[in-house]
């Protein structure tokens, strides 16, 4: 693997110009307008056209129109100085609390692989951004860059590296960002260096990648394990094997530490209070499960280790074990218990070649875990 370089530094294009802001509604103009057959189109939208505004409205302008109407309204010129200071609180506290909003639903798209409607909902986590932060403020770069995986995601490369042109200017002329920031915009950089082919580019971001992650997460975190396994997909496709492998196992272990602490912690609290049932949605327990990013990104990351383990040549029983192992823990995690026993079987399966009883004994413990469950809700 690539040395550990220093983080990326050059110097950038000037920044790009901002999206344009959302229109001002028309007084003549009623705010509800509907085709045959088609969603209401608001006003308040930025959309040009007919059919964009249609795309807005299933992405996020159905989400927050009605936040909207007063945003747009003038306060009124009677209030006191109190009531306006006031007033203009209420104003950004609305201005903030849309920007999440978009901002979590373009990830949600981002995700499930529904990049259109990404663009829309990272498009006004942008608008709003940048009238609460200004239009330099790294509070906007998640939203660049979300705009620039989903752009990579339709194929709109050149579209995707202005977004990320924007973000980068951003980070190197604000003093004091962060690492856990940084990490994020070298492998959105490397995504896209990969997106059309330029493999050497993509490396050079990914060691960037995994050098902030680890110093802002840890060198184990399940942050960086992403950057090992862009790392070895290139090295995959490269027909570097070795490398590969290796890397992918380092992506398994790292997922595999991860959900074992996350399996004992629960079963710690779980054994602390014998009277709760297994399924009790509790506030404890709910402190350890993983976060819905977490387990998509382990759901993919995994089931793709494991499909190349299946397919590869020359078969490893160990590490296809240990896969199936961490895919079992997260299904058990999950609640999908019908997953996690047949991912937990056939990792014992495999167990059962290895000289090691170590992996045995710990996949048998997940599997009466697994089955206690299943008779609780039989």
């Amino acid at each position: 693997m690539p040395a550990s370089p220093r983080p990326f530094r050059r110097k950038c294009a000037a920044p790009l110009a901002l999206p344009p802001p959302l229109s001002l509604p028309n007084p003549e103009v009623s705010p509800w307008q509907r085709d045959a057959g088609a969603a209401p189109l608001c006003r308040l939208t930025g959309c040009r056209d007919v059919d964009h505004q249609k795309a807005d409205w299933v992405s996020i302008h159905e989400h927050i129109c009605q936040l909207l109407i007063p945003i747009h309204k003038s306060l009124p010129r009677v209030l006191c100085e109190k009531e306006r200071k006031h007033g203009m609180e209420q104003l950004v506290k609305r201005q903030k609390y849309i920007m999440d909003l978009a901002l979590s639903t373009a990830q949600e798209f981002v995700r499930d692989g529904k990049h259109e409607e990404a663009i829309s909902a990272a498009l006004q986590a942008l608008r709003f951004g940048a009238e609460v932060h200004g239009p330099d403020s790294l509070h906007l770069v998640p939203a660049y860059l979300l705009l620039a995986e989903a752009s990579t995601g339709v194929g709109h490369l050149l579209q995707a590296f202005k977004y990320l042109a924007q973000a980068e200017w951003i980070v190197l002329t604000t003093p004091g960002c962060s690492a856990a920031l940084e990490h994020k915009l070298h492998r959105c950089l490397a995504l896209c260096c990969v997106a059309e082919e330029n493999f050497e580019r993509a490396l050079y971001h990914l060691a960037n990648d995994i050098y902030l992650a680890s110093s802002a997460f840890g060198l184990k975190s399940v942050e960086t394990s992403e950057g090992y396994f862009h790392m070895a997909n290139i090295f995959s496709r490269q027909n570097k094997t070795d490398v590969a492998n290796s890397l992918y196992a380092e992506v398994t272990d790292i997922w595999h530490a991860f959900l074992m602490r996350s399996v004992q912690a629960q079963e710690q609290i779980l054994r602390s209070r014998p009277e709760m049932s297994p399924f009790t949605e509790d506030e404890e327990v709910g402190e350890v499960r993983m976060t819905e990013t977490q387990r998509a990104e382990a759901a993919r990351v995994l089931t793709a280790v494991l499909e190349i383990r299946e397919q590869a040549p020359q078969q490893q029983p160990k590490e296809t074990s240990r896969v199936l192992h961490a895919l079992a823990m997260l299904y058990y995690l999950s609640r999908d218990l019908a997953k996690a026993h047949e991912a937990g079987m056939k990792a014992f399966d495999l167990a059962k070649q290895l000289p090691q009883q170590e992996p045995l004994e710990a996949i048998g413990h997940l599997l009466k875990l697994i089955n206690s469950k299943l008779s609780y809700t039989k």
